[in-house]
């Protein structure tokens, strides 16, 4: 399948970069051992896991991928970080205070939102296979997956830390679950910023993936896309940059699977 393919030739791409990149030898090894791994497990499904495994697989190996990634994370490109914080700083003001006066309810569904936001992969898989188009396994995960590792990948070569780890704490309305998020994202992902957004380009790509063929699922899925997009900016969890590169990446995706 052209997803599987797309798995080999990431986690293949890693372990290369990893000898390439300044890495400690420590991280090389690990790089390449979960790129070596990942390849070799990617062969073996075919063969001998049955086929609900298969089609569920990509949600597990996109995971194993965001979290390898990070790894190359030492410390951040300057110049490209400041980029991203100037350009913020021109679109929004005080990223700090400027959605302090927005609902508390609408903040904390933001919140939850982007805490859940990897559900949407498996959900659109299921949704596509509950509505007897089980044939397009392959196309979704090819959009989905390509939107994510094409957002994780360029964290190989230019790094930045995300906003809320040089910004002061954001003033929101939903402070209970804010926090909560906060913690969630400062336990459970990398700490590095990945530029496109993988949040903007993953989630919308679930929902081109879609729409084709279950519009009103797939209409579902766009809004709620759309609005993790929001969350990843009003949270600061992502810079503004970040979600316009995800969102093209995304449409990106769309044009080239579409268009093959």
């Amino acid at each position: 399948m052209t997803s599987e393919r797309l798995a080999i030739a990431y986690f293949a791409a890693l372990a290369v970069l990893s000898w390439v990149r300044p890495l400690p030898i420590r991280v090389r090894l690990q790089i390449s051992a979960i790129g070596l791994a990942m390849c070799g497990v990617t062969l073996w499904l075919p063969r001998h896991a049955g086929l609900l495994i298969r089609e569920s697989a990509p949600a597990v190996t996109i995971l194993i991928g965001y979290l390898a990634s990070g790894l190359f994370f030492i410390h951040p490109t300057a110049r490209f970080e400041s980029w991203l914080i100037a350009w913020d700083r021109r679109l929004l003001g005080d990223p700090a205070t400027r959605f302090s006066e927005w609902p508390r309810a609408w903040l904390a569904f933001l919140d939850i939102l982007y805490m859940a936001c990897f559900l949407l992969p498996p959900a659109g898989l299921a949704a596509l296979l509950l509505g007897g188009h089980g044939a397009l396994v392959d196309r979704y995960w090819t959009m989905v997956m390509g939107a994510e590792f094409g957002a994780f990948l360029p964290l190989t070569i230019v790094q930045a830390r995300p906003p809320w780890a040089v910004e002061r704490e954001p003033a929101l309305r939903d402070r209970a679950v804010h926090r909560a998020a906060a913690r969630f994202v400062r336990k459970l992902t990398i700490g590095a910023n990945t530029f496109p957004s993988g949040h903007a380009a993953g989630s919308l790509a679930v929902a081109f993936a879609v729409i084709g063929v279950l519009p009103i699922v797939g209409l579902v899925f766009l809004a709620l896309a759309l609005c993790i997009c929001l969350a990843c900016i009003v949270g600061r969890y992502h810079y503004v940059t970040d979600v316009l590169a995800g969102v093209g990446l995304a449409l990106a995706m769309w044009i080239v699977v579409s268009l093959g």
